[in-house]
């Protein structure tokens, strides 16, 4: 049976995938606002596929449920930040995508919460 919060964990990973390939189609379609190509560290179309398989593996190892899950959920809200992190507020095309930061950074925050949460419940109660 899936929990209430492993439900709200679900809930923002998916968000976030959804976010991820609006982004993707967006670069791809080069319609603006689209992310860079590339920035100095990386391309972004290999970054999103990871940060999205990231994000696809904690919902499939249960984002709550293992240690696994729980580190691919972070690793997935961190990822996220790259692209929906407060750096944005200082993008000059923040004015249009405010909205998406603003849901990317509420998921990430939520998935952060859940998982530090749901580890600090398994250490008191034993291994999982």
């Amino acid at each position: 049976m899936i929990t209430p919060r492993t439900r709200q964990a679900n809930a923002a990973l998916c968000a976030l995938i959804i976010l991820q390939l609006i982004m993707l189609g967006a670069l791809f379609a080069q319609s603006a606002p689209h992310p860079p190509a590339t920035i100095p560290l990386f391309g972004i179309a290999p970054f999103l596929a990871a940060a999205l398989s990231v994000a696809a593996g904690a919902i499939i190892t249960g984002p709550l449920d293992t240690t696994t899950g729980r580190v691919l959920s972070v690793l997935a809200a961190l990822m996220a930040l790259l692209s929906y992190g407060p750096q944005k507020y200082l993008d000059a095309q923040f004015a249009l995508i405010w909205p998406a930061v603003i849901t990317g950074q509420i998921a990430a925050v939520a998935l952060i919460v859940l998982a530090g949460s749901a580890a600090l419940g398994h250490s008191k109660s034993g291994p999982a």
